[in-house]
């Protein structure tokens, strides 16, 4: 096989991977993954809100996966590392997750996406949007955007520090999209001038010009 079959077979395979982590570990709050080649075999890291349920009880649910990743994936000797995130809040893909999950217990859509922007805000991000889209209210499909804040929407900033993700969930009425971003807190964003107060005497002292 020559290099760009490879590097094609390569990536279809990692995408297959990710699509069936996606759906084994979405209660998790998985988010993603990383496969690093060893010596010993291969080091998957994956990126969890919840790494309990990724590791089951006494292991047995991160064993299971381990298998499947080496039965049907050929993934040689798999060693799975799981790492919780830190400040779920400002992660998209989890966010979507705790969309989805609400609306699966029946929670309304509008209830969900406002408790998702409450969280979001208070964990100090700078924006945030969700669409969600399906069969809303009505046999018609539709979407409804919901957001507070500042999001960027195009150029490199955009790429730096909005993070986004879409998830879907299956319900009774047909299957719904849920896309969320979120504006990462930054001290300053690229292109606003921030005026600084000048400490010293509130009035202008006059200056003296010889000619």
């Amino acid at each position: 096989m020559d290099l760009e079959k490879r590097i094609i077979s390569e990536g279809l395979k990692r995408m297959e991977i990710e699509e069936f982590l996606n759906r084994e570990l979405s209660r998790a709050g998985y988010v993603r993954s990383e496969l690093l080649k060893t010596p010993i075999g291969t080091r998957i890291v994956i990126y969890a809100e919840r790494p309990s349920l990724v590791i089951g009880r006494r292991g047995a649910r991160i064993r299971e996966v381990a298998r499947i990743l080496e039965k049907r994936f050929g993934i040689e000797n798999p060693q799975i590392d799981v790492i919780q995130i830190q400040n779920a809040e400002l992660n998209a893909k989890i966010m979507a997750y705790r969309i989805a999950r609400a609306m699966a217990r029946g929670v309304r859509f509008r209830r969900a996406a406002f408790i998702a922007l409450r969280q979001i805000k208070e964990a100090g991000a700078l924006g945030a949007e969700i669409v969600i889209s399906g069969k809303l209210t009505s046999e018609r499909a539709r979407f409804e955007k919901y957001r507070f804040g500042v999001i960027i929407k195009s150029g490199k900033p955009r790429e730096v520090y909005v993070d986004e993700a879409k998830v879907e969930v299956l319900l009774k009425p047909g299957v719904y999209g849920i896309k969320v971003k979120i504006m990462a807190p930054v001290e300053s964003l690229p292109g606003r001038i921030k005026v600084k107060e000048v400490k010293g005497s509130a009035e202008a002292k006059p200056v003296e010009v010889r000619g």
